[in-house]
């Protein structure tokens, strides 16, 4: 953790809505004109993907399972040391996972390489002088036997939809972007488990704040399921680990969104629709709180 190089991680699995609270961020860097280096979980996976999909099949083939969720498929080394190092001085190294044919073609024109969709770029230095690095992906809290990421982020945000509702995303998206089955995301979910079990869940005990989407129509069998739930039909849960450290206004965010209300002491309701609104009205005055005290 550091002041002058402070880390701010968003963490949750795919599909969960980490990338509204990504925008939510985007917004406030920019009206706030802070200097962000921005570092996206996938790069540190140990395999790129012709390179992960054999592994899995070697992994099956001795009757044990591999998934991006767990230690055997990333370089949480790496990830610690990038947090480690930015939080002392502000430098470290990053790279790139490259989705999609569109983003290669940007890099390959960066770099003068030719590389392709489901590459790693090549490591870089990060830029001198930037205000704040913010991750966002699988593993910014995560914690193993070796490599400890959790300690070293200055405001850990974890966003997460209850499991039925994860299913159905995952399900949804992996069909229209990628044209798996509903049998080979089930597949896929299957073999995850274990390791989001046991290093993906654990994280949302060890962040600041915590939002959980959560659907008011039935997904009691999300396997089944023709569509995903809209966000105004949901409801957002926000967990605030402690809201002393950060100086949370109750009231304030009360009178600010409407139809909110608290269901425990340290929790806020609100309706889902108002999730990114209410992200920037609360992460706002935190992040302005970390730049005015940056010594």
């Amino acid at each position: 953790m550091s002041k002058k190089h402070p880390i701010v991680a968003v963490t949750g699995s795919s599909g969960a809505g980490t990338t509204t609270v990504k925008r939510a961020f985007e917004h406030i860097f920019f009206r706030d004109n802070i200097d962000a280096v921005v570092i996206e979980g996938d790069s540190f996976h140990r395999y790129d993907r012709a390179q992960m999909r054999e592994q899995v099949k070697k992994y099956l083939a001795q009757g044990t399972n591999l998934s991006h969720f767990g230690p055997d498929a990333n370089i949480f080394g790496e990830l610690e040391n990038l947090f480690r190092q930015y939080g002392e001085n502000g430098s470290g190294r990053q790279r790139y996972y490259l989705h999609t044919d569109e983003e290669a073609s940007e890099h390959n024109q960066r770099l003068g390489t030719k590389l392709h969709a489901g590459n790693f770029t090549p490591w870089e230095d990060i830029s001198a002088g930037s205000d704040l690095l913010f991750y966002e992906g699988l593993h910014g809290g995560v914690v193993t036997q070796k490599n400890n990421v959790a300690r070293h982020t200055d405001l850990l945000i974890g966003v997460v939809p209850i499991v039925n509702l994860e299913w159905i995303q995952k399900i949804h998206r992996d069909n229209a972007e990628r044209g798996y089955s509903a049998e080979a995301t089930v597949d896929t979910i299957m073999r995850r488990m274990p390791d989001y079990i046991n290093y993906i869940t654990p994280q949302f005990s060890r962040t600041d704040i915590n939002f959980q989407r959560v659907p008011t129509v039935d997904t009691s069998n999300p396997f089944i399921s023709r569509e995903i739930p809209t966000p105004d039909e949901s409801l957002v849960i926000i967990r605030f680990k402690n809201p002393q450290k950060f100086g949370i206004d109750f009231p304030y965010l009360i009178a600010m969104i409407h139809d909110s209300y608290m269901s425990r002491r340290n929790t806020l309701v609100i309706p889902g629709g108002k999730m990114g609104f209410a992200m920037e009205i609360i992460l706002t005055p935190i992040i302005e709180y970390m730049m005015e005290n940056r010594v």
